[in-house]
């Protein structure tokens, strides 16, 4: 199992914060689409670091286009010698309507049209494209490449792409179309092997796919403490995190598959009066402990091992693990869960 972890999407922090993670021994350093563009900032992670992963996850891809984002990839991946891994997600209908201003329908269809868009590119750019470039799917159409704008061969091979998602028909995407699979940290055990499972092995089973060669990679909400009160302080931030999801129509099902859809429909409603601190009342210790890995560091490991041995390549944490001292034999124990 590889530990992963974030950086900094403002680009005057990223390059150092990437350098700062690669000598802690981090396996990957990602940035998340929030307020900044989550490419620029591994552009510059790529320039002051050699040996740790670099990625987005995740960029929305219904903000954006398969041509764009195939030439921003190609770059990465070039700049990084292979180290870039796409993540891409969908984000919700009023993200993409109304911030974006793009188009939404049908986004598990669009997105299975987007990715086999970017890999028809990558395909073209590695042929002697003596042929006519001819992507025609249902959403996106890219029949024009004229020498010009043709970068050739990647020396450094495709990047990966790795596809986020929540629901069975977005998750079975992925297994069909994609390297790999980004779990969203809104999942239970439960919810994982009753529905994210089934779902991918269908997509890998219609793409010919094998778990194998399939990666699948989830941030943890980690609630960590040696005593009551540091317990207590770590739970404050992972019950108001999870509260926001929870109250989230689109994550409404993990809930559900849990018998609490109640607590979803009173989330919702708070955070509509703007209740937001309040929500994390609504977050029992039952909910906690289903979303959460919850005791010491000492017993982090094997409370992982336990949920997600067998299942999960590779995780990122929610909390700061950033104290290389106390955590860097944690992670040993952690790469040796299979």
């Amino acid at each position: 199992m590889k530990i992963d972890t974030g950086i900094p999407t403002d680009i005057a922090l990223a390059g150092p914060a990437a350098a700062e993670k690669e000598a802690a021994g981090f396996d990957a350093a990602y940035t998340v689409e929030m307020s900044h563009d989550p490419f620029l900032p591994v552009a510059m992670a790529t320039q002051s670091t050699s040996t740790i992963e670099l990625g987005t996850s995740i960029a929305v891809a219904f903000a954006r286009n398969p041509m764009n984002v195939a030439n921003m990839a190609y770059d990465l991946q070039k700049a990084s010698h292979g180290r870039f891994t796409l993540g891409l997600g969908s984000q919700i209908k009023p993200h993409i309507t109304k911030r974006f201003s793009m188009e939404w329908s049908k986004p598990a269809a669009r997105m299975r049209d987007f990715i086999q868009a970017l890999n028809a590119i990558w395909d073209y750019w590695d042929s002697d494209a003596t042929e006519r470039m001819e992507h025609r799917g249902e959403f996106y159409q890219h029949t024009l490449m004229t020498p010009m704008f043709n970068p050739g061969p990647n020396p450094h091979g495709h990047a990966k792409v790795l596809l986020a998602g929540v629901g069975p028909l977005m998750t079975e995407v992925a297994g069909e179309v994609a390297d790999g699979f980004i779990a969203h940290a809104f999942t239970t055990a439960e919810y994982f092997a009753d529905v994210t499972m089934p779902a991918l092995e269908a997509g890998m089973a219609k793409g010919g796919r094998d778990r194998a060669d399939f990666e699948i990679t989830m941030p943890l909400f980690n609630v960590i403490g040696d005593t009551d009160e540091e317990l207590e302080a770590s739970a404050k931030g992972a019950r108001q995190q999870i509260a926001f999801y929870g109250s989230t129509p689109a994550y409404a099902k993990v809930l559900e598959h849990h018998g609490w859809g109640e607590v979803h429909t009173k989330l919702n409603a708070m955070s509509k009066q703007g209740q937001w601190v309040e929500m994390a009342d609504l977050i029992t210790d039952d909910i906690l402990d289903a979303f959460a890995i919850v005791g010491t560091a000492e017993e982090l490991p094997g409370k992982v091992g336990a949920r997600w041995g067998g299942q999960l390549d590779r995780i990122s944490f929610y909390a700061d693990v950033n104290d290389t001292e106390r955590w860097s034999p944690l992670f040993d124990q952690l790469r040796e869960i299979s």
